[in-house]
């Protein structure tokens, strides 16, 4: 399980790594979506910057993890990420498998990590007094 980890540590970082570049620099050209809305959603986003947020999101996150440093906090910045992405495929446009994969690999990655959760994601969690 520590191998697959450390793949799906490494393969999930290149891939935000890469798309969050590509966010900023548009070195992989994709066709424009078919659904009217998602174009909307696409001229909004990208017309207010508010994109520029997201891709550095991802950018961050994927460095941390090809780093090795930060994994947790990477870790929990990539889920809001995977979130929208997961909910955009879902509602907008259709394609969800590059999502899902992305999912399986910081599930993987979580599993290695999950100690550091722990008081995330306790039911009642122990206060400092």
């Amino acid at each position: 399980m520590k191998i697959v980890s450390l793949i799906a540590r490494y393969l999930l970082g290149l891939m935000f790594t890469v798309f969050g570049l590509n966010g900023f620099l548009n070195f992989i050209h994709q066709p424009p979506p078919t659904n009217p809305v998602a174009i909307q959603f696409f001229v909004a986003v990208g017309t207010s910057h508010f994109a520029a947020f997201f891709f550095a999101a991802q950018v961050i996150g994927g460095l941390l993890l090809l780093a090795g440093v930060f994994v947790p906090l990477a870790l929990t910045v990539l889920a809001a990420e995977l979130y929208n992405i997961l909910a955009f495929h879902l509602t907008l446009s259709p394609g969800i498998a590059p999502a899902l994969v992305a999912c399986v690999l910081w599930v993987f990655v979580f599993l290695r990590y999950r100690s550091s959760f722990r008081g995330v994601l306790a039911p009642r969690p122990v206060l400092q007094e």
